[in-house]
């Protein structure tokens, strides 16, 4: 296989109630969560700047999405400091389960925290 730039072209974090998710994700990013429905599936849409390559991804409503703690872990991009994200995630209804944590110097730090779904999410920044 070629090597590609991104390990990751989009990722999807399910929701078992759409609007409890929409709520926690909107208030933790200070932002209006964009939405469609696309077939049998309702999406909410985590800004990012695509046309300058920013990977995107959605918190999803469906038939085939089930929230869990134990699956795959998304790092989601918390902006300069992450703390500024981290500090709303538990009066929107989420639990923190790792606090603000040096990685290394050069690759920055990370958090980890339940949504209001049950399902185990990270965040990433570079102080």
């Amino acid at each position: 296989m070629e090597m590609v730039k991104n390990a990751v072209s989009w990722f999807e974090i399910p929701a078992a109630d759409f609007e409890r998710a929409k709520k926690f994700y909107s208030t933790i990013f200070d932002f209006e969560m964009p939405e469609m429905v696309m077939g049998p599936n309702r999406m909410g849409f985590l800004l990012c700047d695509q046309k300058a390559g920013g990977i995107g991804g959605a918190i999803v409503a469906g038939p085939w999405y089930r929230p869990s703690g134990d699956g795959t872990t998304v790092y989601l991009a918390a902006g300069e400091d992450l703390n500024v994200v981290l500090n709303r995630i538990e009066p929107a209804g989420g639990k923190i389960m790792v606090r603000k944590t040096l990685v290394a110097e050069d690759l920055g730090y990370f958090a980890m925290f339940m949504d209001s779904e049950g399902n185990r999410v990270a965040l990433h920044s570079m102080r």
